[in-house]
């Protein structure tokens, strides 16, 4: 750390680009447990991911309903005889196990290229065993089948399942790493595995350490968990492999846990259960915050519970808190202590569901859950959901519920674009200070660039200002594992040896252990960046629906001048079928004399016009012939990633919504209630104007909206934390040029000398795994600050101003 005085200067004020001005005796006292994180079995975040276990399919149930390419020996190679049997087997929940011949070997691939061996590291291999008598041999190999350990014999006798245990030594590194058994007779063999002895904290069933480790540095005050759409997808039927995630499958001896498919299309093994997160969240001092299935699925699912199966979801609830905290000499109580935690694991909240787009579902069953958790346990917080989006009727009416029935939370979900975040910083300033409070359960920039993150970060300066009613906020999802992504951006990427902090991490980490107690009250005044008109091409389009358009016309706004104008008649050559990153999708053509899309997939467009159309209306007439939704409708098209579109009939035909799609995300500006009907020719008009995008729908306006989505030069907060008494000013710079910024604190005396850390990068940054991170904060003592001084702000940056007050070390 060196101290220099080069970043902060002394410049006559006619020189300043922006000036912040705070009142140090104005404070409002914010949410001490604002940053915190969610974690989720998606992209392989826990089998093949944080938990330790090397071998994948250990017991041998993988299955086609959890992928159609697995079958029960997938993982595994068999050198010689074996088969999979369900006749007497290790347990009634682990039905599957493999029956081999003397003298084969069998050998598991693990995931990646392999297991990672590190030579000179132990690990511990155990398998349940029924055999007569028979010796195993155990081995570590590199892809080629060379070895890498000496073999261990074990001696595995016995009529009856046995567990037998042993300690292999790598002799060599490699990441393509493979676990050989062989044995010399006739065996049984189940629950084959193999952890490396340096697990997070030593545990036995544990987690990867260098992963744990990532997260613990997060310094997180909550830990949601298991999921997201984890929870709210499957079957209600309890004998079903694709059945919903049900708490009690994931506890108890880990050979007795009953393994189901995973919603994001592979298996679970449920090795990292309940126990194993209650136990991470205490190691990481963060407060645990489970999610329950509210009886009526989402995430692509939709089914609603029985009542007597929303019964036992409801009793499944109240012993998920009896297991909790529950004493040692209740049901539940009980388990926790046999499992190895006699001590209550101290939860205080629970969530009810996750993002339920069946809001009458969700509406009719809250209740219940309500009502039995307020009874049973009054001290516990109960946090609602308001849907998978930031507004609309079903953000609207989940947070009508939460009010009715007096939730302490509601959890809000959204991933939108960069200029989203950017715009919309000021999103909680006007929220009920007296209504429930606010549960940013899920959020993420679309992309996992710089510029992302710099636009979660001036996001963040909006959260913290309104930490007085954002209680929780957690970006999501928190791990992938490159080789097997559901799901993109992610805060940590991994495969079977290495991790890297994504530039978002960067960001979550430096708020988060960087959380202030209290919020200052503070002005910025910077010259706003200017706004152009709307502009670009036009496009038709398709989601899960085939549709027919015709007598597409573009006109001008000054004099009504033809810009284009198209009936088919001749063909289509003004049209180009693109796709999500200009990939063409679906199947374009000319039929009866219109433009028709008949393939029923996801996102097919056609685009024509030009970039720099602006001001201007279009029309089209548009039939919707078969599938799921309605009509999408593009206008200023600026290329496949960028662009805005009108989704009539949407999510399944329940709404329709005016979007605005940038660097490949999308956010929405404004919701109507416009269904389509299949069959019925639907005039549509679109009227841009500057900013401004009226609708039209057979001559009748259905929205107005001005976009105002807009980058600001700087976004800034400033806190107090009460331990040290030290003040931070955190400020975001989003634009390509140096801020130079007048700075004024007034009210207590500060230290001339600070502590200043800085994020900064180019928008494309990106932290690639295998590669040397390109952002990581750079920290200095800067002089010549206290509580007036003029600093520099660097182009797309993040920096944290830290003064302490005068008497104070």
């Amino acid at each position: 750390m060196a101290v220099t005085s080069l970043t902060a200067s002394q410049a006559s004020a006619d020189d300043l680009d922006a000036e912040i001005k705070v009142d140090l005796e104005d404070a409002t006292a914010i949410s001490d447990r604002l940053y915190g994180l969610f974690y989720e079995d998606i992209n392989h975040a826990a089998d093949g991911g944080l938990y330790a276990e090397l071998v994948q399919n250990r017991s041998f149930e993988f299955a086609p309903a959890d992928n159609a390419a697995y079958d029960s020996l997938t993982a595994w190679a068999v050198d010689g005889a074996a088969s999979v049997s369900d006749n007497s087997s290790l347990h009634e929940n682990n039905v599957h196990y493999l029956t081999a011949e003397a003298g084969t070997t069998i050998v598991n691939a693990g995931y990646n290229s392999g297991m990672a061996f590190e030579a000179g590291k132990s690990y511990d291999f155990s398998v349940w065993a029924r055999t007569g008598g028979a010796e195993l041999t155990v081995q570590l190999l590199d892809a080629d089948g060379a070895a890498v350990s000496d073999p261990v014999a074990i001696t595995a006798g016995g009529g009856e399942w046995t567990q037998v245990e042993a300690a292999l030594t790598a002799t060599d590194s490699t990441i393509d790493g493979r676990l050989a058994v062989g044995t010399d007779a006739a065996a049984d063999l189940d629950m084959v595995s193999l952890f490396p002895q340096d697990t997070w904290k030593g545990r036995e069933n544990g987690l990867r350490p260098d992963l744990a480790q990532m997260i613990a540095d997060l310094d997180p005050s909550f830990l949601r968990f298991p999921g997201g759409c984890l929870v709210n997808t499957g079957s209600f039927d309890p004998d079903s492999r694709q059945r919903f995630y049900n708490w009690k499958d994931t506890v108890g001896p880990v050979e007795q846990r009953k393994t189901n498919f995973n919603t994001w299309g592979y298996n679970q093994s449920y090795g990292l259960g309940y126990f194993e997160y209650f136990q991470f969240a205490e190691d990481i001092g963060a407060e645990p915050l489970p999610v329950v299935q509210a009886g009526v699925t989402g995430c692509g699912w939709n089914e609603v519970a029985t009542p007597e199966q929303l019964d036992a979801l409801v009793q499944d609830a109240l012993d998920l808190i009896e297991f909790a905290n529950g004493e040692v000499d209740t049901e539940w109580g009980a388990v926790r202590a046999e499992m190895g935690h006699p001590e209550p694991f101290g939860l205080e909240s629970i969530g009810i569901g996750n993002e339920e787009p069946n809001s009458d579902g969700y509406a009719a069953h809250y209740p219940e859950f309500h009502a039995a958790i307020r009874e049973a346990y009054p001290d516990i917080e109960i946090i609602a959901n308001s849907g998978p989006d930031d507004q609309g009727p079903i953000f609207d009416r989940g947070w009508e519920l939460a009010r009715e029935y007096g939730a302490d939370l509601v959890d809000e979900h959204y991933y939108n674009s960069p200029e989203w975040f950017f715009s919309n910083n000021e999103r909680y300033d006007s929220y009920d200070r007296n209504g429930p409070h606010v549960f940013l359960g899920e959020y993420a920039s679309q992309g996992n660039t710089w510029w992302n993150a710099l636009s979660e970060a001036s996001y963040l300066t909006g959260i913290e200002r309104n930490g007085d009613v954002v209680d929780m906020a957690s970006y999501a999802p928190l791990l992938s594992n490159i080789d097997y992504v559901d799901w993109a951006p992610d805060m940590i990427w991994f495969d079977n040896h290495q991790a890297v902090a994504s530039t978002s991490y960067e960001v979550q980490k430096l708020f988060g252990t960087n959380a202030g107690d209290e919020v200052f009250a503070s002005e910025l005044e910077a010259d706003p960046l200017e706004q152009p008109d709307i502009a670009g091409g036009i496009g038709l389009a398709t989601w899960n629906t085939a549709a027919s358009y015709d007598d597409v016309k573009v006109t001008a706004a000054d004099g009504g001048s033809v810009l284009f104008e198209d009936d088919f008649s001749a063909g289509a050559e003004a049209w180009t079928p693109s796709g999500p990153g200009g990939t063409p999708t679906g199947t374009w053509e000319v039929v009866d004399g219109a433009y028709q899309q008949s393939a029923i997939v996801t996102d097919a467009r056609s685009v024509a016009g030009e970039a720099d159309w602006s001001n201007y209306t279009m029309e089209v007439k548009a039939t919707k012939t078969a599938g799921d939704e309605g009509f999408l409708v593009m206008f200023g098209v600026e290329g496949s990633e960028d662009y805005y579109w009108w989704n009539l009939g949407g999510w399944g035909n329940t709404t329709s919504a005016l979007e605005k799609a940038s660097g490949g995300g999308k956010s929405t500006l404004v919701n109507h209630d416009t269904v389509i009907e299949t069959g019925r020719t639907y005039d549509l008009r679109l009227e841009v104007r500057g900013r401004t995008i009226t609708g039209f729908v057979d001559g009748e306006q259905v929205f107005s909206v001005v976009d105002e989505q807009r980058i600001e030069p700087l976004y800034q907060v400033v806190t107090r934390d009460e331990e040290t008494g030290a003040v931070t000013l955190k400020v975001v710079n989003a634009t390509g040029e140096p801020v130079r910024t007048d700075v004024e604190l007034e009210g207590q005396k500060l230290h001339k000398t600070g502590e200043v850390t800085t994020l900064a990068c180019d928008p494309g940054c990106d932290n690639i795994l295998g590669e040397e991170p390109v952002l990581s904060p750079e920290t200095e003592r800067v002089r010549h600050l206290g509580n007036d001084f003029t600093y520099e702000f660097e182009p797309y940056s993040v920096t944290f101003i830290e003064l302490r007050p005068t008497g104070r070390h």
